[in-house]
């Protein structure tokens, strides 16, 4: 049984950061592309950013490019995410994904056919 717990968010001031984490337990990720993804009150999930196995392909929506970064330590079998100048509209719940089925260098950024997801952690910024 594979499970991922996020774990980092928390209430910002807009402008602020934030890192969250995404750590598995159960087997290793370190051959998974992993993804975060974001739900804001009475909107869809939304993709955020992603990143291959082998950590050398990134890619993130417009939305917080610039702004986040993806990073990943498969050695902690952990997964992070650096949100620099928050804004009130990335107010959202966070979730990470993993997909086991992708070669070394490639991300996914479809919520369809992710093998596993976390609970959720809460990111409130502040205006």
């Amino acid at each position: 049984q594979v499970q991922l717990v996020e774990s980092g968010g928390g209430l910002v001031q807009a402008g602020g950061s934030l890192r969250l984490s995404c750590a598995a337990s159960g087997r290793t990720l370190s051959t998974s592309a992993l993804g975060w993804f974001r739900q804001a009150p009475g909107k869809e999930r939304e993709f955020v950013a992603a990143i291959s196995w082998s950590g050398r392909s990134t890619f993130y929506a417009d939305s917080v490019k610039g702004r986040f970064t993806i990073s990943r330590a498969n050695a902690k079998n952990t997964m992070y995410l650096q949100m620099n100048s928050l804004k009130p509209e990335d107010t959202a719940v966070y979730y990470c994904a993993a997909r086991t089925t992708l070669n070394s260098d490639t991300y996914f950024t479809a919520q369809n056919g992710n093998d596993y997801w976390g609970q959720g952690t809460q990111v409130t910024v502040s205006s």
